[in-house]
């Protein structure tokens, strides 16, 4: 059996018509704008914003770097502060920084679809006047008794295709006070090579997901089509790639991307998502080390992480048996990687992606499962 690492997309959902039920938040904003990916929302956010002149940001020290890299590209000065490894922050270490930096703007990162505590983050940026800013990336589609996500800071930054079968795509949502430059940016389109490429492989992992075998053997193709491309110097956008890219950020998302979101069941999405996780929550309880957290209601989970001792031999062992595991977030910026930024670094170590996204099935899942305890991945 295969497991695939990402959701696919049905040839159906480009033509069919759009559902009666409107579309979730951040979809649905007034303040909404679009772009190729949600990093470049972030840079010019922050250029609008007036960080050239190198004004301080409070950024997690747990992060993929594709985040920090775009607030420094836009001039802002950088400072980390401490997330736990239960995935929080340390309020009190926070508190201090605060008092001691003078920052602008706190930078928040909700994690796989938990939400931050925000009321406390929000006490802190109301008493020193400081600008909140959600990183959605993680969270697209999930909410709390207070609403949405995304919807608690000044601003807040999404990305769509890590959990929609989309081409490209991320969102920034003006919450408070909306910005006309911003909204005036002349984003030039992707190239089409990069959008059609990029909406084949999403066909073809829904093929793969349905027949492992022609699956593979349509990847195949598209792989000796890739080759070629890049032998005749065709210009394409890299996806899934870590960095800050000048070259990509002006692009706009694409009208695929667009025609694809008309179409989708969001709350068939979040729905299969949840079950897959509290499925494979209830068999690995007690037999592999977990996150203890809940699954709220209205939570949208991104992924099932797992803490393992040895990320990468876990991954391998799992892929070798058809499960696409992931190792996820290896490492952020260099300077986060001394003994200060201790959890940081525990949590970069050993958090192992599985995957619970809509295409996965109940039988893969209980699969999937019986992989993780026969292998006896656990922390300890």
């Amino acid at each position: 059996m295969y497991v695939s690492a990402e959701h696919g997309l049905s040839p159906a959902a480009l033509v069919q018509a759009p559902p009666a039920a409107p579309a979730p938040f951040p979809l649905s904003a007034p303040g909404r704008l679009y772009f190729y990916r949600a990093r470049n929302a972030i840079y010019h956010l922050f250029r609008t914003l007036g960080f050239g002149d190198g004004g301080t940001v409070l950024v997690p020290d747990y992060h993929n770097s594709n985040e920090v890299l775009a607030i420094r590209a836009a001039g802002a000065s950088v400072q980390f502060y401490r997330i736990g490894r239960n995935l929080e922050p340390d309020l009190e270490q926070l508190a201090r920084l605060i008092k001691s930096t003078n920052p602008r703007a706190l930078f928040v990162i909700h994690y796989f679809g938990w939400a931050q505590p925000m009321k406390d983050l929000i006490t802190m940026c109301d008493e020193r006047g400081l600008l909140l800013i959600e990183d959605c990336a993680l969270c697209l589609l999930s909410e709390t008794v207070e609403g949405p996500i995304g919807t608690f800071g000044d601003y807040a930054t999404f990305c769509l295709y890590k959990t929609l079968p989309v081409p490209n795509g991320g969102v920034l949502v003006q919450n408070r006070r909306r910005l006309p430059s911003l909204e005036r940016l002349p984003l030039g389109p992707c190239p089409v090579m990069t959008v059609g490429g990029r909406t084949l492989e999403l066909l073809l992992e829904w093929l793969r997901n349905r027949s492992h075998v022609a699956g593979q053997a349509s990847f195949g193709l598209k792989q000796a089509m890739g080759r070629l491309l890049r032998q005749l110097r065709v210009p394409r956008v890299p996806f899934g790639d870590i960095g800050f890219d000048f070259a990509s950020v002006n692009l706009a998302m694409s009208s695929t991307s667009r025609r694809i979101l008309e179409r989708l069941d969001y709350e068939t999405i979040r729905q299969r998502r949840r079950e897959n996780f509290l499925q494979l929550r209830e068999r690995l309880e007690g037999h592999a080390t977990l996150f203890p957290r809940e699954l709220e209601a209205g939570m949208c989970p991104l992924l099932f992480p797992i803490l393992v001792r040895d990320k990468a031999a876990a991954a391998r062992a799992l892929q070798q048996r058809g499960v696409a595991a992931q190792e996820f977030w290896n490492f952020g910026v260099p300077e986060t990687r001394g003994p200060e930024f201790a959890d940081a670094q525990f949590l970069h170590d050993h958090i192992l992606e599985l995957p619970i996204h809509q295409d996965v099935t109940p039988a893969q899942v209980e699969y999937m499962a019986e992989q993780v305890l026969d292998l006896k991945l656990a922390l300890s």
